[in-house]
Formats: structure tokens, sequence, C-alpha cells
């Protein structure tokens, strides 16, 4: 089996998030469009929340401290959507209507 080595680390340098999408800006001059459905919490944010994040250290995730969301590149590189439970997902969501 052959393993994938990257020659360099992916590295963020800007995102956008719109109602469908997330689209992030790598420092390579790629650009990665990614259905925000594969990531419920981002789907689920209001606009505020969406728009308040954060690039971790030189750019290797971002992070959405309001919705507890943290998305690393390497992982959207290889095509991995969130890997949160489906229970875990809708407690989050009870918790979100509840509070609100």
């Amino acid at each position: 089996m052959t393993t994938l080595i990257l020659e360099t680390e992916p590295l963020a340098t800007e995102i956008e998030v719109t109602d469908e999408k997330l689209i992030v800006n790598l420092v390579d001059g790629r650009s990665l469009i990614i259905p925000l459905f594969w990531y419920p919490r981002l789907l689920h944010a209001t606009k505020k929340e969406r728009e308040n994040w954060e690039i971790l250290g030189d750019g290797y995730a971002i992070a959405w401290d309001d919705l507890d969301e943290h998305i690393g590149i390497e992982g959207l590189l290889a095509g991995k959507s969130s890997g949160e439970s489906d229970r875990s997902f809708e407690h989050w969501l009870t918790a979100r209507v509840i509070s609100s």
C-alpha cells in the first residue's frame, strides 16, 4: 500500500464562509471549496458565528470557538467531513435551542 506524503504542510491564509460553502485559500495558491453540510455546526450557525473564526498557528487549522468547531487543513485536503456523531450533534443543537 502506498502512503501519500505531503512535501509541504498545507496552510490556510484566508477563509470565507457563505450560506452553502466553506472556502479556504492556501499559501500555495490553491483554494478549497467545501460544502457546508459536511460541517453541521457551521451549517446551523448564524452569519455572525460563521464569521467569528481564527486561523490557528501558521494556518494548520481553523477554529470557531463560539461553535466549538475546529477543522484541520490536512483533513480538508483528504476529503474528510465532520467526524461528529449524530448523537453528539443533536445534543449540541438542542443545547443551542434551549439557551436561545
